[in-house]
């Protein structure tokens, strides 16, 4: 039985908005009430190229010492575990349940995983203009942290579809975890895809600055971008995408005109950050294209 493709929706545009850091114009928020936490309950414990290309070595094992393991213990932040629904309204399984429906009646080209910055980013017209031409499901969830992830791509997301690319940003969140217990959550992620759909390119976006003012989570942030460059460094089909335009202004401070609520980008911020991104994916689209991507091996 043949599933039907997803239809890329149309958008026309009267106008255009051009992103500067003096911004006149009235803010476009999008609605608080998409942030709640789902009922969640955290675990305890640059500009240049912005594109890292893969290489020809292969992606070390190595990367397991802060991935699975860390110092003899193991690591929250790579340990699949569920959402508690301590609110008791099971948005969050609902949510995870519905993505698995959705992979058994669409053929993404793009799945685009990850936290409320991936689903808030299915509210704006930029991703009907860039996103649903490339047929792309978005499977973001809010609040969601690298643990959050791998439970729901162990548990269905990836079953029923064989994308092309898959597109993970998550991490912030992990706010219980070290830069390198997030480091080794994120490289978990990136293993599982490459287990469940080896055809697939993986993009990795980078976090991005939080907070109106320099913060200790900025720096840790930067500090799990700089990790997570040198792990995929070596990958030969994951690829990191430094998602920030330049948000952080020359005084330190990031305009609410970018990040509303100095952490969820507004439409504006959107913008350059997809715009970066859709690029990349056309590039590697064709690449595969041009080449062919390989295949998985058939299970008995």
């Amino acid at each position: 039985m043949t599933r039907a493709r997803a239809r890329a929706h149309t958008h026309t545009h009267t106008h255009t908005h051009t992103h500067t850091h003096t911004h006149t114009h009235t803010q476009l928020a999008i609605p608080s009430a998409h942030f709640s936490l789902y009922g969640k309950r955290i675990l305890p414990p640059r500009k240049g190229s912005r594109f890292s290309p893969a290489h020809s070595r292969p992606f070390s094992p190595a990367g397991r010492s802060c991935g699975a393991k860390m110092s003899g213990e193991e690591n929250p932040a790579s340990k699949p575990t569920p959402v508690q629904d301590v609110q008791g309204d099971g948005r969050w399984m609902s949510l995870h349940h519905r993505f698995v429906a959705d992979s058994k009646d669409k053929e993404p080209e793009v799945v685009f995983i990850g936290d409320s910055l991936v689903q808030l980013m299915h509210q704006c017209e930029i991703w009907r203009e860039l996103f649903s031409p490339l047929h792309a499901l978005n499977f973001g969830i809010g609040s969601d942290s690298t643990q959050h992830v791998l439970w729901r791509l162990e548990n269905g997301e990836l079953e029923h579809i064989r994308p092309k690319i898959v597109v993970v940003w998550v991490g912030t969140n992990n706010h219980g975890h070290t830069a390198e217990q997030v480091t080794g959550g994120i490289k978990a992620i990136v293993q599982l895809v490459n287990q469940r759909q080896p055809q697939a390119r993986v993009v990795v976006l980078g976090l991005l600055p939080r907070g109106q003012h320099p913060n200790p989570l900025r720096e840790k942030n930067r500090r799990v971008n700089e990790l997570v460059r040198a792990a995929l460094a070596g990958h030969p089909r994951a690829h990191f995408l430094d998602a920030d335009p330049g948000f952080v202004h020359s005084d330190g401070t990031i305009s609410h005109h970018d990040m509303y609520d100095y952490l969820h980008l507004s439409r504006l911020g959107y913008t350059p950050v997809c715009r970066a991104l859709h690029s990349l994916l056309l590039r590697l689209l064709a690449q595969d294209q041009g080449q062919g991507v390989p295949r998985p091996e058939a299970t008995p």
